[in-house]
């Protein structure tokens, strides 16, 4: 019985110590956890058998199980702080994006007095880009040899110009990209001009609205123009 006694008050000490480094913030449900481990691990202590009582290692080991318990607790609560630290942070960049053109995936094209402003985003360099531009009805209005390119996100400018020379009506047209490298063609991903004008606050994290374009995520926005 000197061996259950000496576990007995062993566990305890050990485990009210667990509970002692627990510090003012804690959550009274971490403490109630806590607690009930320990009321349950005196249980079966005072309840062994006389005649083969626990040893030290045994109860190291369940003393040790609510130490994991704990610390996995403590890493759950920091993961959530730094989780909600970031997306204040991200709220404060996208806030500072209201106003300003940005280049996100689409391919409308619109043309005003001062002309528009598109994008393309190339995986890999590429020899001839070619910028074509269709009307509302699907009618090819013009073909712009852009050059060539370095992979990375890039931006152009049309001034409305069209095949007959002729100056397109301001509106609203939809472009698309060709873009060829050792005369095989290359993927190329067009990007439409935007301005934000307003940033969401979801729970999967920070958007933006991009005027009447929709809303974005933060990772959408390939350039800020």
């Amino acid at each position: 019985m000197a061996t259950v006694n000496n576990n007995v008050s062993a566990a305890a000490e050990s485990a009210l110590a667990l509970l002692g480094r627990k510090d003012s913030a804690s959550s009274k449900d971490e403490v109630d956890s806590q607690g009930r481990f320990l009321t349950l691990l005196t249980a079966q202590l005072k309840n062994q058998d006389p005649m083969n009582p626990l040893d030290n290692a045994q109860v190291t080991s369940q003393l040790a199980q609510i130490s994991t318990v704990d610390g996995i607790e403590r890493l759950n609560t920091m993961l959530t702080q730094l989780l909600e630290g970031q997306q204040s942070s991200e709220s404060m960049q996208a806030a500072s994006l209201v106003g300003r053109g940005v280049l996100v995936p689409g391919s409308g094209l619109k043309l005003g007095d001062a002309g528009s402003i598109g994008g393309f985003a190339l995986d890999v360099p590429a020899d001839a880009v070619t910028m074509r531009i269709k009307d509302a009805q699907g009618l090819e209005v013009a073909a712009v040899d852009l050059g060539s390119f370095d992979a990375g996100t890039h931006n152009f400018q049309w001034d409305g110009t069209t095949k007959d020379g002729s100056r397109a009506a301001n509106g609203k047209y939809t472009v698309s990209i060709e873009a060829v490298t050792g005369g095989k063609p290359v993927a190329a991903e067009v990007l439409e001009f935007g301005a934000v004008t307003s940033v969401v606050r979801g729970t999967k994290g920070t958007d933006l609205q991009v005027g009447d374009m929709g809303i974005f995520k933060m990772s959408d926005v390939r350039q800020i123009v």
